[in-house]
């Protein structure tokens, strides 16, 4: 290699060290693939920007091998709670659940956790992160993705040669405007100012968004006595003016007995943005994150949307590269997230408004059916359960959609505890690792397979795990299988989810997805529609 020049040729380069490039890249690393990440700022951004993680980010973080790492800074259980401009509370969203193995609200700050990311890539001799540099030109054809970037104070380009490209450049994405993909949306017609406070001097657990006409603001506890507020921008204000000490802590004083020694990490005025890219991919590059869709802060969902790109894209991406998968299995991402991201950008547009309403009207009807609806108990239940929150279901892509209403197949899989034959309680994800699984209740889960289709699932490195109630595990007569994990249900949880289906065996794609319902019969059929489906044939 020439001293004086980077030329360097990768499996897949990824442009921005945030949450989403450091996810993709701990994944593929995982798999083995060669990553090259490619970010135009000197270090990582260290101050809070997300507030809240959801369960299905922590169980990605959880593949990655990291979550241990990333849950103490957390708190776990983050209710979110409505205000009336008087002060009661409308709307309680507190789900207590662990559908997938972690709570399913959590406050947490970001630049620790993108951190724990960026350390946990340094397992990795074959992955490089090349931090302050700018991205000159790029170009793509049938071979792949050539990058020519410079490093600060540097004359000299650098060549990353890639198999594919990530852009997970942001909202501005320079790879989305060079494509000339469209991103169609809106932008909110007001502003919002953050003030993020060292030493909580409210020290209150929990979110409150608070109705008020006059200016509606945030109280956020965060963890490790971090305290956000946020407040609606007046017509007139400007980011200059409202960041003046003195106009800080006349803000703060609306909240606050008193603003003495109070400690600010940061301030920043900023916009909502409601847009999302008309395609995400384009031939040998993808979009995946905010690159791929922006949306307002209300419901917490724009870094938790990332991270489902994230999961979804990079298992895809290595059996791929691996030339386990053809490239066809790419186009699979944007069929299966384009449309959940969009839901979830209605939902944020919509709890947006709830705190806001558009016109004041709004606000006093708002307050007055809350006040109707909070005394009846299944809405209550609705808003404590977060029931209103749209699940995935991917309906066509990377699985075999049955058709029926209520139908598993494109949901994700529950994560409960389970018992191993020596007697570990593990979480279901630590048996299956970041492999397809397939599941049978009771059963060899390899009973019925034939020949060419066990050769075919073990090469995409399939576990087949029997699921037992766990008092049968100490059964020294029970029957036993070569090649396959026993694992013992510990409460009713996997047996109830069987039992509201009429199939006994399920497959499960690495991103903990239903990709298809089978009993022992007609596994060699469904493994070959499901194999053509992957693309793997």
């Amino acid at each position: 290699m020439n001293s004086n020049k980077l030329d360097v040729t990768t499996d897949v380069a990824i442009l921005g060290a945030g949450p989403v490039g450091l996810t993709i890249a701990n994944y593929l690393s995982k798999q083995g693939v060669k990553v090259t990440i490619i970010e135009q700022l000197d270090s990582l951004i260290d101050y809070p920007r997300a507030i809240g993680i959801d369960d299905e980010s922590l169980r990605t973080i959880q593949s990655l091998g990291l979550v241990d790492k990333v849950l103490p800074h957390t708190t776990p259980n983050h209710a979110m709670r409505f205000l009336t401009p008087k002060g009661r509370c409308f709307a309680d969203i507190q789900p207590l659940t662990r559908e997938f193995g972690f709570s399913r609200r959590n406050a947490f700050i970001q630049p620790q956790v993108d951190n724990v990311l960026l350390q946990g890539l340094k397992a990795y001799d074959q992955t490089q992160i090349l931090f302050s540099r700018q991205l000159n030109e790029f170009t793509q054809d049938t071979n792949g993705v050539t990058l020519k970037i410079q490093a600060k104070n540097q004359k000299q380009e650098e060549v990353i040669h890639a198999q594919y490209l990530i852009a997970c450049d942001g909202g501005n994405s320079v790879i989305r405007r060079n494509l000339n993909i469209a991103f169609d949306g809106e932008t909110a017609p007001n502003q919002w100012i953050v003030i993020d406070l060292e030493n909580d001097p409210l020290a209150t657990p929990h979110i409150y968004l608070c109705c008020d006409p006059v200016r509606p603001y945030v109280s956020a506890a965060l963890p490790h006595g971090i305290r956000r507020f946020e407040f609606m921008v007046m017509p007139g204000e400007t980011q200059e003016e409202l960041s003046k000490p003195e106009n800080i802590n006349k803000l703060l004083a609306k909240v606050l007995p008193n603003t003495d020694g109070i400690e600010v990490i940061r301030q920043r005025v900023y916009t909502h943005n409601a847009r999302i890219a008309d395609k995400f991919r384009v031939d040998r590059i993808l979009l995946a994150g905010d690159a791929a869709h922006i949306m307002p802060v209300w419901q917490g969902q724009g870094y938790n949307s990332g991270m489902r790109d994230a999961f979804n894209l990079a298992w895809k991406m290595a059996l791929v590269v691996q030339g386990k998968a053809a490239p066809e299995l790419l186009d699979s991402y944007q069929i299966e997230r384009k449309d959940h991201a969009k839901a979830m950008i209605d939902l944020s547009v919509m709890a947006g408004h709830v705190l806001a309403p558009p016109k004041k009207w709004q606000g006093f009807v708002r307050d007055g059916i809350a006040y109707a609806l909070n005394y009846i108990k299944p809405i209550k239940q609705y808003l404590l359960e977060m029931r209103f929150k749209p699940m995935p279901k991917y309906n066509d892509g990377a699985l075999l959609a049955d058709g029926q209403k209520d139908s598993p197949v494109g949901k994700m899989f529950i994560q409960p505890h389970v018992q191993l034959e020596n007697g570990q309680t593990v979480l279901l994800d630590d048996v299956i690792g970041n492999d397809f699984a397939i599941i049978a209740w009771g059963v060899d889960p390899k009973w019925g397979l034939n020949e060419a289709n066990m050769k075919q699932w073990q090469s995409l490195g399939v576990k087949f795990i029997q699921v037992l109630p766990a008092v049968q595990l100490g059964n020294e007569k029970r029957q036993k299988f070569d090649g396959v994990i026993t694992i013992g249900d510990m409460g009713t949880e996997i047996r109830s989810w069987f039992g509201k289906t009429d199939q006994s065996m399920v497959i499960l794609r690495p991103d903990r997805f239903v990709a298809a319902l089978a009993i022992p019969q007609t596994m060699n059929s469904v493994s070959q529609q499901l194999f053509r489906k992957l693309h793997t044939q």
